[in-house]
């Protein structure tokens, strides 16, 4: 009889521990917070162009609970008109995160919709998906890397 318990213990130990990975392996990562880009590829026209965040140019990006937004500048001091910056919504379903974009300078891009894969291990997102404005002509794949900020940084 108290073999039985225990087997039964053991059935129960293994189920829990099972839908426990599968859990998390299915789960929503948590990517609130500021997030700074570190680098970016374009991919466009079958040609790649991979941009290091460096010294030359800064950007952050914001998420909270239902929005994001972005913020882009030159840290050269001769410089004065390459802000950039936008903003708006988002959703996110495991690994599908998908931005609708309410404000942004240029007016094609408002209203779009972009869909994007993430993937998240410890302070680091990589974010991948296709930016589409037929407005603008703009159809390329981009993929950004980002770390997660510290204050100050």
């Amino acid at each position: 009889m108290k073999i039985k318990y225990f087997l039964i213990v053991i059935l129960f130990s293994f189920v829990s521990c099972s839908d426990k990975k599968e859990k998390k392996k299915n789960s929503t990562p948590n990517i609130q917070g500021t997030w700074k880009l570190i680098s970016s590829e374009i991919i466009e026209n079958g040609k790649s162009r991979f941009t290091p965040f460096s010294s030359e140019q800064k950007m952050i990006k914001i998420i909270n609970a239902t929005h994001f937004a972005f913020l882009k500048h030159s840290l050269n001091p001769k410089d004065t008109n390459s802000f950039d910056a936008g903003g708006g919504y988002y959703t996110l379903n495991q690994q599908d995160y998908i931005e609708h974009l309410d404000y942004y300078k240029d007016k094609k891009w408002e209203s779009k919709i972009f869909k994007f894969k993430i993937s998240l291990s410890k302070d680091t997102l990589i974010q991948k998906g296709v930016e589409k404005v037929e407005e603008a002509n703009i159809d390329r794949v981009i993929i950004e890397k980002y770390i997660r900020a510290k204050p100050y940084q």
